[in-house]
C-alpha cells in the first residue's frame, strides 16, 4: 500500500502495477493477490487519504478556535492534494464506482459540515456556505497551481487564502445558485 500510495502520488493514476510492484520489491502477481484490479488498489489508497482528512477534521472539531480549525482543516486537505497527483483524479473516477470511497466522502462532508457550522456560529463564515462547499473548494486551491508546476512550492497557500477570505461574511453577496447536494457529490 505504501509503494502504491507513493507511486500514485508522484505519477498519477496512470502508473503501472509493474512500477508499483517494483517499488514494493514484490512481483506483479503479489499485488493482484491482494487487489483484484488496479482500481481496487487505487480505491484503497484513496480511502486511506480520505480517512486521514476525516481524522484531522474530527480532531479539529474540538478546537476552541473554530475559524482556525476550519482553516487548518482546509490547509491539510489542500496540502494533501498538492502532494498527491492522483488525489483529484481518483476523486472524479472512484466516487461513483467504489462504495468505500463513497462512504469516506460522505463522512468527509459530515466533518466539514461540523467545522463550517462551528465557524459560522463564531461569525467567521458566511451563512450560505456548507461543508460540501468547503470540500469542493479544497480541490479549487490545489488545481489553481497545476499549470505552474513544482517551480513554486506552496503557491497553493496563496489561493487557499483567497478562498478562505471568500468564506468570510464581511462584504458577502448572495451566491447565484444553491450548493450541490450530497447525492450529487457522491453519485
Amino acid at each position: 500500500m505504501e509503494a502504491a500510495a507513493a507511486e500514485f502520488a508522484e505519477n498519477g493514476m496512470d502508473v503501472s502495477i509493474t512500477h508499483i510492484a517494483a517499488r514494493a520489491g514484490v512481483g506483479k502477481g503479489t499485488v493482484f493477490r491482494h487487489f483484484d484490479t488496479k482500481d481496487e488498489l487505487l480505491a484503497a489508497v484513496f480511502s486511506d487519504r480520505l480517512e486521514e482528512l476525516v481524522t484531522a477534521g474530527v480532531r479539529l472539531s474540538g478546537s476552541d478556535d473554530a475559524q482556525a480549525a476550519l482553516l487548518e482543516f482546509m490547509t491539510i486537505g489542500v496540502e494533501l492534494q498538492a502532494h498527491d497527483r492522483s488525489f483529484c483524479q481518483a476523486a472524479a473516477v472512484l466516487s461513483r464506482s467504489e462504495p468505500s470511497v463513497r462512504a469516506w466522502r460522505e463522512r468527509l462532508v459530515e466533518v466539514a459540515d461540523t467545522l463550517v457550522e462551528r465557524a459560522r456560529t463564531a461569525g467567521a463564515v458566511r451563512e450560505d456556505i456548507t461543508g460540501l462547499d468547503v470540500v469542493l473548494l479544497l480541490t479549487a486551491a490545489s488545481q489553481a497551481v497545476l499549470s505552474v508546476g513544482q517551480d513554486t512550492p506552496g503557491l497553493w497557500r496563496r489561493y487557499l487564502g483567497v478562498i478562505f477570505d471568500g468564506l468570510r461574511p464581511q462584504a458577502a453577496h448572495p451566491l447565484p445558485v444553491p450548493p450541490p447536494t450530497l447525492t450529487q457529490f457522491t453519485q
